[in-house]
């Protein structure tokens, strides 16, 4: 039987097909179907010589394996550095992807600058023309003595310029530009990026190269090409964040030497990123005074105490179907408090439209603000303001019940810090604070569920 000489494949899914059909049957994605020209099968000369290099790699006992000595190089970013787990590690590969405009390239430009001081660093655009790279890298301030620049999109001339200058770091602006002449699709498909990174990935393994790769998102907000991208690299970085918003946020989806729990939290100015040490202040700053519908949460991100805004809307609705809108908090999350609120305290939110916004563009996916969120509803409903000095965190079960929450004396210290006087926590957890350690003016209030908070709406 004749092997086609050409078939279709599914730029979102990978999906095969030996037709072109406008709708791929696996994903639903319409005109994803790109044509591809099928390969000659390798002869079985080449494919026994292939296995009799494969057989020269021998078993070694594991008692005679030596433990790798794995160093460090500082990004000369400490936010970076936290999230990577205290520096990039030599001979890793790095997948960094976000929203186009986000500030991917400035933040690797910045990377250069202190990098190219004392180590060399390639850096591969297929994007952007040098004169464009040299305007970013003067705006910020970038002058690496070390940091070579390359406008290509060639995987087999990258390699080569590697071969020449022997980089330290090597910088791939984006892994969906490159293309290999050995594949016949298109540059950004998928039989491309597995391959291009393929090759770079190698190289950084068996050189001890640091390889950066930059990666496209799709419209869902996932990383653009095969999922087994994000397999091959040994950490994948999702730069967060609204283009009109000044805050970014870093945050690790993968890590084989660090963990995932932690976030690195940026500002965009004229200068490039900033790093924001103390993140929790500047969320707070014009934080409004006296006004319902508004409660401070601190949530934890890896080993760090975060405190935001969460502010709640509700209004009269005319509609059969309320409207709700969430930005910055689960869809579903915010259905399951309002739930809870009107079963178990009869409040008629399902008369009301509802709208719940996190200030300074964070997401907060911890149960422990859902304290917070139910008592930003409740303040709204009731149009009484929150005292400006509470904060609250605990997770709400169905039952109306507060559940206990990780490292409540973490949030506590923190929001003492920040000048909170009134801390409403889970029972539990107020327990296990010992309150000599805090100032006089400080109120712990252990809550058993959503009926204890209502107390505090009677005091007001």
């Amino acid at each position: 039987m004749k092997q086609p000489k050409s078939y279709y494949e599914c730029s979102e899914c990978g999906y095969r097909s030996a037709k072109w059909m406008g709708r791929c049957p696996s994903c639903n994605e319409w005109n994803t179907l790109e044509e591809h020209i099928t390969q000659s099968a390798p002869s079985a000369s080449v494919s026994r010589g292939a296995s009799v290099v494969l057989g020269e790699n021998r078993a070694v006992k594991f008692s005679e394996l030596e433990m790798p000595e794995y160093m460090r190089s500082l990004t000369g970013m400490g936010e970076l550095d936290r999230v990577l787990g205290g520096g990039i590690v030599d001979g890793s590969a790095v997948l960094i992807a976000g929203e186009p405009g986000i500030g991917k390239s400035t933040l690797l430009m910045q990377i250069c600058g202190v990098l190219g001081q004392n180590k060399k660093v390639l850096y591969v655009s297929g994007e952007e023309s040098s004169g464009q790279l040299k305007y970013r890298a003067k705006r910020i301030g970038v002058s690496g003595e070390m940091l070579y620049i390359m406008t290509e999109t060639s995987l087999e001339r990258i390699l080569a310029e590697c071969e020449n200058i022997s980089p330290d770091f090597l910088i791939v602006d984006s892994i969906q530009t490159v293309f290999s002449d050995s594949v016949s699709a298109s540059a950004g498909s998928l039989t491309q990026v597995k391959e291009c990174a393929a090759r770079f990935i190698s190289m950084a393994k068996t050189k001890g190269v640091v390889v950066l790769i930059v990666g496209h998102v799709n419209k869902e907000g996932n990383i653009a090409g095969p999922k087994v991208l994000e397999h091959m690299v040994d950490a994948v970085l999702s730069f967060e964040g609204d283009r009109q918003q000044l805050f970014r946020v870093i945050r690790a989806s993968k890590n084989r030497y660090g963990s995932t729990n932690e976030i690195g939290v940026f500002e965009m100015t004229g200068e490039g990123l900033r790093e924001v040490e103390n993140p929790s202040e500047m969320l707070l700053a014009g934080r409004p005074k006296n006004i319902s519908g508004n409660c401070a949460v601190c949530v934890m991100e890896g080993s760090r105490p975060i405190i935001s805004e969460i502010q709640a809307l509700t209004s009269t609705s005319f509609l059969s179907s309320p409207r709700r809108t969430s930005n910055g908090i689960d869809y579903n999350r915010m259905y399951l408090i309002l739930a809870v609120l009107e079963k178990r305290l009869g409040l008629r939110f399902s008369t009301c439209d509802a709208y719940l916004n996190v200030i300074g563009g964070l997401r907060l996916d911890e149960p422990a603000a859902d304290m917070a969120i139910a008592l930003a509803l409740l303040s709204s409903m009731k149009d009484i303001p929150l005292p400006d000095d509470l904060i609250a965190f605990g997770e709400v079960g169905l039952a109306g019940e507060c559940r206990s929450v990780s490292a409540p004396e973490i949030r506590v210290n923190e929001a003492v810090r920040l000048g909170f006087t009134k801390i409403i926590l889970p029972k539990k957890d107020a327990s296990r604070i010992d309150a000599s350690k805090l100032p006089e003016d400080t109120e712990i209030i252990g809550v058993g569920g959503i009926f204890d908070a209502l107390k505090i709406f009677s005091k007001q």
